[in-house]
């Protein structure tokens, strides 16, 4: 499960699932939300230099310790989780940070629950349901396309041929989607097939493959009502670049943000400085803007 100075592991059940979260600091809160076949543990760099915050980093329903139940993998029901995690938590004024499907959910919670959101910032994701994931779907040479999206969004099939396999099929992607392959490292793994590993993890996680499509059309009905709260958006040169800005600009036409170099896709664990200073410029005073 891993440790983290200065964080405690906890478990509450709202929204009817049962969520593991690790919590730490004292200040503005900061949510952190990880994507897939990750657990809070990807951000384990970031929060130890977020000194001056509240830190929450859950796992998300169906993945690492928190609860699995069979249905509930669309994105508003994630998002309705993370509201009421946070109502429970008492926190309010939330940064929201979420990388990979985190980032789709984090989107939803701050479309659905603007009241509770202040800033959102978007790690290395292409939000589906507004013309931007769908191409990157199709396929290319050397297999430098999205095609595990289609791929996990078959009933049955995908977890057959993965089971056994877990450590295998989790290091391709962790090798082939990063800059640095060797910022993932074999403990690293093992915590990630640990929790995947576990009875009925590997199910859960791809419930949220199966629920894309009513995901995208989640996102495609909120976009309809753009962001007004700060929101960045970064992609790694190593793999989505700017096609994370271009996306969440279609459901935050301000949305400010870019390319980080020398990273791929997994930038919580590859630049982790530059995630946190990215967190820090979006909660600095000078960002907000009047409600």
């Amino acid at each position: 499960m891993g440790t983290l100075a200065g964080f405690e592991h906890r478990t509450s059940t709202v929204n009817g699932v049962r969520l593991h979260y690790v919590i730490g600091g004292s200040g503005p809160a900061v949510l952190l939300l990880h994507g897939w076949p990750q657990t809070w543990y990807e951000w384990r760099h970031v929060m130890s230099g977020l000194s001056g915050y509240t830190v929450v980093a859950p796992d998300l329903r169906g993945f690492g310790y928190s609860g699995k139940p069979a249905t509930g993998y669309d994105g508003v029901t994630l998002a309705r989780d993370l509201a009421e995690l946070v109502q429970f938590l008492g926190l309010h004024d939330v940064t929201v940070i979420g990388h990979d499907w985190g980032a789709v959910f984090g989107y939803l919670y701050a479309a659905d629950h603007r009241e509770q959101v202040s800033a959102l910032g978007i790690i290395e994701m292409a939000l589906p349901g507004v013309g931007s994931m769908e191409p990157a779907m199709q396929p290319q040479p050397d297999g430098n396309f999205l095609w595990h999206m289609g791929f996990q969004s078959v009933p049955d099939v995908p977890e057959l041929l993965i089971t056994g396999k877990e450590r295998t099929y989790l290091r391709w992607f962790f090798e082939h989607f990063a800059f640095d392959p060797a910022a993932i490292t074999e403990s690293d793994l093992d915590e990630y097939v640990a929790a995947i590993t576990q009875a009925g993890a590997l199910r859960a996680g791809l419930g949220v493959y199966q629920d894309f499509f009513t995901t995208a059309e989640q996102v495609a009905d909120r976009a309809k009502v753009p962001l007004d709260i700060p929101v960045v958006a970064w992609g790694g040169e190593a793999c989505l670049a700017d096609l994370s800005l271009a996306s969440v600009q279609q459901v935050a036409p301000h949305a400010t943000g870019g390319v980080i170099d020398r990273c791929g896709h997994w930038a919580a664990e590859e630049r982790p400085v530059f995630v946190v200073d990215v967190i820090r410029s979006l909660t600095a005073p000078s960002v907000y803007t009047t409600r």
